[in-house]
């Protein structure tokens, strides 16, 4: 099916519509919905992250919908079907910069003909969410996060000026340090920065549709090494801790670094969250379209240029009603140390609840639908 249509119906849960919103920020924006047959509706706008699409909602968005909610979610720049991004390493790096992605939700919210929204964000689509709050509150009047906490924008060194605070201290590179440890490592962060990422994926000689297979299963609750705990700091020796599809080994790209947790034929069959079905969803978009949209996030996050922006909020906090929710297995709510901590006491100054799901890793929103839609639903109708 070509990337300019819908989805096919035999895709879609009933209830569900596939469409293309034209106009939304130079982008032809492709986005799922439910709850669309009545107006007056209170808008949900849910926003996927990495390797994901608007898909990855598929789970609960009836459940929300059911509870009468009209319910949107977009692939977002760089995935999908959406169009209008610049897909080369080498191309329009810039627009996939943080502050942009709030654009690309706040037209599209705009061109749904709402004014108020509760954003919902998971993994990099977290982060969206974070900004989007940051940035237009009076828009984005709820936000929920899903699977990355927010510890805080990146902030400018306060009351230095007359030396009563001096500078802090030059912090070692994180990257010469997990080079050096005895088992050499690299940050899976940078490593998606580098111009090997994309093809390294998209290539690899299992490929892409094992190559997902085996990604999400590594970062599941189905992977029985996923015990997450609190990390001390963010030095080389505590990073190694995580897997290596966070901190990988240095001379291993991610195709290789997940091909030993690839689940065995029994295991794919008895994947009740993920069935090969849906998973060819997956692995035929990212066949068509390739992983470098979605890597230049990435790019975006770990170049000073692209996120020297960011520093408009320093010393801001989240003041909407928010709320947190992650499988209990997933490394992701630790691989920040701290940052857990630093979201409920500090960043976000109306924190209502944060659920740890059994069950879950990091793709809580799919692997446990039922109980994040419970405390979705639990949060939303508190407000």
């Amino acid at each position: 099916m070509s990337t300019n249509e819908p989805y096919s119906n035999d895709i879609l849960p009933t209830g569900f519509r596939s469409r293309f919103v034209d106009g939304i920020n130079g982008l032809r924006m492709h986005v799922l919905e439910a709850g669309f047959e009545e107006a007056g509706r209170p808008c949900l706008l849910l926003l996927h992250g990495f390797p994901e699409l608007a898909y990855s909602w598929r789970k609960i968005m009836p459940t929300l919908a059911q509870a009468g909610y009209h319910v949107i979610a977009p692939d977002q720049r760089g995935y999908g079907r959406t169009t209008g991004w610049d897909g080369d390493y080498d191309g329009d790096v810039a627009s996939f910069r943080f502050l942009n992605l709030v654009r690309d939700t706040l037209a599209l919210v705009a061109a749904f003909g709402y004014r108020e929204v509760s954003v919902v964000g998971h993994d990099f689509g977290a982060t969206v969410a974070t900004y989007c709050a940051l940035s237009r509150p009076d828009t984005f009047r709820s936000m929920t996060l899903m699977s990355a906490p927010f510890s805080g924008p990146p902030a400018f060194p306060f009351d230095t000026a007359n030396g009563s605070h001096p500078a802090a201290p030059t912090v070692p590179d994180i990257h010469t340090a997990l080079a050096a440890l005895p088992r050499p490592r690299k940050h899976y962060q940078w490593y998606y920065s580098t111009r090997d990422a994309d093809g390294d994926m998209r290539k690899c000689p299992q490929g892409v549709h094992d190559f997902l297979r085996a990604y999400y299963h590594y970062k599941s609750a189905d992977w029985a090494g996923n015990n997450p705990y609190p990390l001390e700091s963010w030095t080389a020796t505590e990073l190694a801790k995580m897997p290596t599809y966070y901190v990988m080994d240095l001379n291993e790209n991610m195709a290789e670094s997940v091909a030993p947790a690839m689940p065995s034929p029994e295991e794919i069959a008895n994947s009740g969250w993920l069935p090969e079905s849906e998973l060819r969803v997956y692995s035929g978009e990212f066949e068509r379209i390739g992983f470098q949209g979605g890597l230049n996030w990435y790019r975006c996050r770990t170049t000073d240029a692209h996120s020297a922006e960011l520093k408009l909020y320093s010393g801001a906090t989240i003041d909407i009603p928010s709320c947190f929710i992650a499988g209990s297995s997933d490394w992701g709510i630790r691989q920040s140390p701290g940052g857990l901590e630093k979201m409920q006491n500090e960043a976000c100054t109306d924190m209502r609840g944060c659920h740890l799901i059994d069950g879950a890793g990091h793709w809580v929103q799919q692997e446990q639908p039922e109980a994040v839609s419970k405390y979705l639903l639990e949060f939303l109708s508190g407000l």
